[in-house]
């Protein structure tokens, strides 16, 4: 918790014109209490946070490109996470918002990987040892993005058991209805023939493809009315699908890229693991409603 003379005050618009008519339009240079803008955004402690672990200079592109990851992974599930309680809500309008900047986050991680484009497997071999069983496969947050995508399988939560407080915010997150499973609600509410036992399934296990979810979204992009909500809300869900689906390619090639077919840090078979859990479809009647249409 931050002390009160290092709390970011509010001001308005009167005052921020009093302030640069005062600075003749210059930046204002002195400050009490501290820096407002690292009170906001703590960039003195976000730039501690870099503890590479070899001497290579290599590692800290490595290790800071991660953290980034971390950081937009964590942004895509917030905004997730209000588009399902919008969708909750029926506000199918509002949730648009919402998943539109999780489309935008996602491409901020994809265009991460390009940082990583300069690494070699010789370059990555320089610090790789050090590393360990470390692997970005034990990341806590990622997982919770898989899971609010649909993408659920509770073997996953393993690495976890030992560390409770990850282990049960996963635990809470696959039992809760992952985001496909608020639009399968919203289409039962919107009057299409949607299946009781559909809507009454056991959500901690993956969804797996349904003929009346798939025909739901045929009628919807049939449907050509200018402005249709459910329409837009198709589209911005395929975008969301087909940008985490480029994350994983991606993810794929650097790893191709940098190590070629070896085995993975963390004990799976690398390349190949990746490419398996490539073949688990995010939104899956999204996708094959666009044969029938």
């Amino acid at each position: 918790m931050e002390t009160t003379d290092r709390a970011v005050r509010p001001s308005n618009a009167g005052e921020r014109a009093a302030r640069a008519a005062a600075n003749a339009g210059e930046p204002t240079l002195e400050f009490v209490g501290g820096l407002p803008y690292d009170a906001y955004v703590h960039a003195g402690t976000l730039h501690s946070l870099q503890k590479p672990i070899s001497k290579d200079p290599g590692e800290m592109s490595f290790l800071m490109i991660s953290q980034i990851m971390e950081l937009y992974f964590g942004l895509t599930c917030f905004e997730l996470r209000e588009a399902q309680r919008l969708l909750r809500e029926d506000d199918v309008w509002g949730a648009l918002g919402p998943l539109r900047r999780a489309c935008l986050d996602i491409e901020g991680l994809n265009a991460a990987w390009r940082g990583l484009r300069w690494m070699t497997p010789a370059d990555f071999n320089r610090f790789r040892d050090q590393l360990g069983e470390a692997s970005g496969f034990q990341s806590a947050m990622y997982r919770h993005l898989e899971f609010l995508l649909g993408l659920r399988n509770a073997a996953l939560l393993r690495p976890f058991h030992r560390h409770p407080e990850a282990y049960e915010a996963l635990l809470e997150a696959m039992r809760a209805p992952s985001l496909w499973d608020d639009v399968i609600a919203v289409l039962a509410r919107r009057g299409f023939g949607i299946p009781r036992d559909l809507l009454d399934r056991d959500v901690a296990a993956e969804h797996e493809r349904h003929p009346a979810v798939e025909a739901a979204w045929v009628d919807i992009y049939r449907d050509e009315t200018p402005g249709n909500p459910l329409w837009m809300l198709g589209e911005a869900l395929t975008e969301l699908a087909d940008g985490f689906g480029d994350w994983r390619y991606q993810h794929l090639k650097a790893v191709q890229r940098s190590m070629g077919e070896k085995s993975g840090s963390g004990g799976s078979a690398g390349a190949a693991w990746l490419r398996r859990s490539m073949d688990r479809v995010v939104f899956p009647e999204i996708w094959s409603a666009r044969t029938l249409v």
